[in-house]
C-alpha cells in the first residue's frame, strides 16, 4: 500500500504540489490523471524519493520514504523515463548491471530477465546494443531494470506514452501481470481508454491537489458525465474545454476487458 497524506513540494514561487493525499491499495492498479503541470509527476518522484518532501508523507508498505529512502526503493520499482541506457552494453548487459548494483544473485537476475524477456517480446534484442533502438525498444529495457529486483509496489510515469500499437499492448499486459502476482501497481497516463481498461481506482490531480478519486463508475456518476473524458474535464476543473486527448471519447471503453 502507498499512502500520501498532505504532499507539498514548491519549486522556488511555484506550488508543484499543494497538499495531494491519496491512496493506492495493495494489489490493485491506481491511475493518475491530470493536465499537464498538474503536479503528477513531481508526486512521483517524492513517492520514489527522487524529490525531497517539503511538507506532507508518504508511506510505502508502512516505511516512511523521508526517514528510510532506502527501504522503500529496495520494495519499489520506479520508471519515470527510458533514457539513461549504456548504448555501448546490450539490454542484457544494461539490466544485469542494475541487478548486481542492487547485490542479486546472478542466476536469481538472469531467471527474471528471462521472464520479462518473454512477457515484453524481447528475444530478439536483448543481447544487441542498445545504439539505435527504438523508443519502445528503450522502453522494454527501462522497465525491465527497473523491476528487476522484483519490488512489490510498481509507480510508472506515463509508461505508453509515445510507442507503437504492440509495445504498449505488451506494456498494458505486464501490468495486468503485475497486479496478479501481487503488485501495487501506480501509474499515470492521458490515455483515457487505457486508464478506464486497467484501474480499479484513478486520482485526479489538478493545480497541484487532488480534485477527484474512485473507480471510472464513480467519477462519471460524481461528474454526471457519460464518458472518462468528460467526467476528467469537469472533475479536474479545466476551463478549456476543447482540450485534445490521445484517444477520442467516442472510443472510451469503462470495460477492464477491453485492454
Amino acid at each position: 500500500m502507498i499512502e500520501v497524506r498532505e504532499l507539498k513540494k514548491k519549486f522556488g514561487d511555484v506550488h508543484a504540489v499543494n497538499g495531494v493525499s491519496f491512496t493506492a491499495k495493495s494489489g490493485a492498479i491506481t491511475g493518475l490523471l491530470g493536465p499537464n503541470g498538474a503536479g503528477k509527476t513531481t508526486t512521483i518522484r517524492m513517492i520514489g524519493t527522487l524529490v525531497s518532501i517539503d511538507v506532507g508523507s508518504v508511506s510505502v508498505n508502512g516505511i516512511d520514504a523521508a526517514r528510510d529512502p532506502e527501504a522503500v526503493r529496495q520494495t519499489s520499482g520506479l520508471l519515470t523515463d527510458a533514457r539513461g541506457l549504456y548504448t555501448r552494453m546490450t539490454a542484457r548487459e544494461n539490466i544485469r548491471y542494475y541487478a548486481d548494483m542492487r547485490g542479486i544473485d546472478r542466476t536469481k537476475s538472469d531467471r527474471t530477465i528471462a521472464r520479462f524477456a518473454d512477457w515484453l517480446d524481447m528475444g530478439e534484442i536483448l543481447d544487441r546494443r542498445t545504439e539505435g533502438f527504438s523508443q519502445g525498444e528503450r522502453m522494454k529495457v527501462a522497465i525491465t531494470r527497473a523491476l528487476v529486483h522484483e519490488p512489490t509496489h510498481v509507480i510508472l510515469d506515463e509508461p505508453t506514452n509515445g510507442l507503437d500499437v504492440m509495445t504498449t499492448r505488451a506494456l498494458r499486459e505486464l501490468i495486468k501481470r503485475l497486479k496478479a502476482e501481487g503488485c501495487t501497481v501506480m501509474f499515470s497516463s492521458h490515455i483515457m481508454q487505457e486508464v478506464a481498461a486497467l484501474c480499479d481506482e484513478i486520482i485526479i490531480i489538478s493545480h497541484g491537489r487532488v480534485t477527484a478519486q474512485g473507480t471510472t463508475e464513480e467519477l462519471l456518476a460524481m461528474s454526471a458525465k457519460n464518458s472518462l473524458e468528460d467526467a476528467f474535464v469537469a472533475l479536474a476543473e479545466i476551463e478549456n474545454h476543447h482540450m485534445t486527448f490521445d484517444t477520442p471519447t467516442s472510443t472510451i471503453n469503462t470495460n477492464k476487458e477491453a485492454a
